[in-house]
C-alpha cells in the first residue's frame, strides 16, 4: 500500500476572469461539419454551391433574354383623333420596361446585368423614342416657331432622355440615390398617353403638314448618319479582329434604334397618309419602310466583324451599315419631295 506525500500542494481555484479567457468549446467545428456533412459528401455540397450561381445567372439571363423585333407589333385601342405614332411610342415603352423587363440598369446581383445584346438593343430603342419625343415637342406639335411647347410633350422629352443605366444608386453617375430610368420612362409614357387623349378631344396640337414631316425625316436621317459613322469607325479599327467583344454591342444598339424608327415611321405614315397621297409618295414611302424593316430585323446567331473583303468571315456590321445608309438615302429623297 502506498500513500501520497502529505506535503503535496493543493490546487488553488483560478480567478473567474482567467477561467473566462481560457474557455474553449468542447465540440470542435470539424465535428459539427462531419455531423452535418457526412464524410465523402462534401464534394457534392461544393458542386451544389457552385451550381446555384450558374443556374441563377445563366438560367435567369436566358429567361430574361428577348430581342423583340416583331415588325407587326401594334399599339392597341388607339382612339380616333389620336396620333398612332405617339401611341406606338407609348406601347414600345410598356413592352420593353414592363413586359420584357428593363435590363440596362440591372445591378450586378441580378441576372440581367450579365446579358449583353438585350441591354444594348433596349437602349437603342429608347434612344430613338427620346429623339421622337423631342421632335414632337419642338416641331410636330407646334403650328409655328413662336407657338408654346406642349407641357406633356415637354415632360415626355425630359423623361425619355434619362440614362438607360440609371438605377436607384449608380456610383458612376452620382454618389446619392436617384430616380431609376424605368420610373422616368414610365412617367414619360404617361405624359405621351395624356397628350394623345387631349389630342383626341382637340385640346392639343398635332400639325399634319408636309413641312413638319419633312423636318422630322431629316432629323432621323441625321441621327442614323451619325450611327453609320460609328459603324465605319469600328470596322476601320477592328474589322477582321479574331476576338471582338464590342461588335455585337454596337450591332444591337443600332438594331434597336432602327427598329424603333421603323415602328414610328410606319405609324407616321398613317398619321400623314393625306400628305403622302397628295404628294404621290405612297410608292417611295413603301420602299422606305421595306428598307427599314430589313435593317431592323437582321438578327444573326453570332455577330461577326470580319474584314470587309474577307473570303470566309462575314461582316454583319457592313451588312447593317448598307441597309442603314440605303434608308438614309431614301429618307432624303422623300424629304426632298415634301419640300417642293
Amino acid at each position: 500500500m502506498t500513500f501520497e506525500p502529505d506535503d503535496a500542494k493543493p490546487r488553488l481555484a483560478q480567478p473567474w476572469w482567467r477561467r473566462v479567457l481560457g474557455w474553449r468549446p468542447k465540440i470542435s467545428l470539424s465535428g459539427v461539419w462531419n455531423t452535418l456533412v457526412p464524410k465523402g459528401r462534401w464534394k457534392r455540397l461544393a458542386f451544389v454551391l457552385l451550381l446555384i450561381p450558374v443556374l441563377y445567372y445563366g438560367g435567369g439571363g436566358l429567361w430574361l433574354h428577348n430581342i423583340d423585333d416583331r415588325p407587326d407589333f401594334e399599339a392597341q385601342n388607339v382612339q380616333p383623333g389620336e396620333s398612332r405614332a405617339v401611341a406606338i411610342a407609348a406601347a414600345l415603352i410598356t413592352r420593353e420596361v414592363d413586359d420584357h423587363h428593363w435590363t440596362p440598369m440591372d445591378p450586378f446581383f441580378l441576372p440581367g446585368a450579365w446579358l449583353d445584346n438585350m441591354p444594348n438593343y433596349q437602349a437603342g430603342i429608347m434612344k430613338a423614342l427620346a429623339r421622337f419625343a423631342v421632335e414632337m415637342r419642338d416641331q410636330l406639335a407646334r403650328s409655328r416657331g413662336s407657338s408654346p411647347q406642349d407641357p406633356d410633350l415637354d415632360r415626355a422629352a425630359a423623361r425619355l432622355n434619362a440614362d438607360p443605366k440609371q438605377w436607384v444608386w449608380t456610383p458612376s453617375m452620382s454618389i446619392w440615390p436617384s430616380v431609376t430610368a424605368t420610373s422616368q420612362y414610365r412617367d414619360g409614357r404617361a405624359a405621351l398617353i395624356t397628350y394623345n387623349k387631349r389630342l383626341a378631344v382637340n385640346q392639343a396640337s398635332f400639325e399634319r403638314r408636309a413641312d413638319n414631316l419633312q423636318a422630322f425625316l431629316e432629323r432621323v436621317a441625321t441621327d442614323i448618319g451619325s450611327t453609320s459613322a460609328q459603324i465605319d469607325r469600328h470596322i476601320h479599327d477592328h474589322g477582321g479582329d479574331l476576338l471582338d467583344f464590342y461588335a455585337d454591342n454596337l450591332f444591337y444598339a443600332n438594331k434597336g434604334q432602327l427598329y424603333a424608327y421603323y415602328m414610328l415611321l410606319k405609324e407616321l405614315g398613317n398619321d400623314y397618309q393625306g400628305v403622302l397621297r397628295e404628294r404621290d409618295l405612297t410608292g417611295p414611302w413603301t420602299q422606305l419602310m421595306e428598307t427599314f424593316r430589313t435593317a431592323a430585323t437582321l438578327q444573326p446567331w453570332v455577330v461577326v466583324n470580319g474584314a470587309a473583303d474577307s473570303q470566309f468571315l462575314p461582316s454583319h456590321l457592313v451588312a447593317q451599315g448598307f441597309y442603314l445608309l440605303r434608308a438614309r438615302t431614301q429618307l432624303r429623297e422623300v424629304a426632298d419631295i415634301l419640300r417642293k
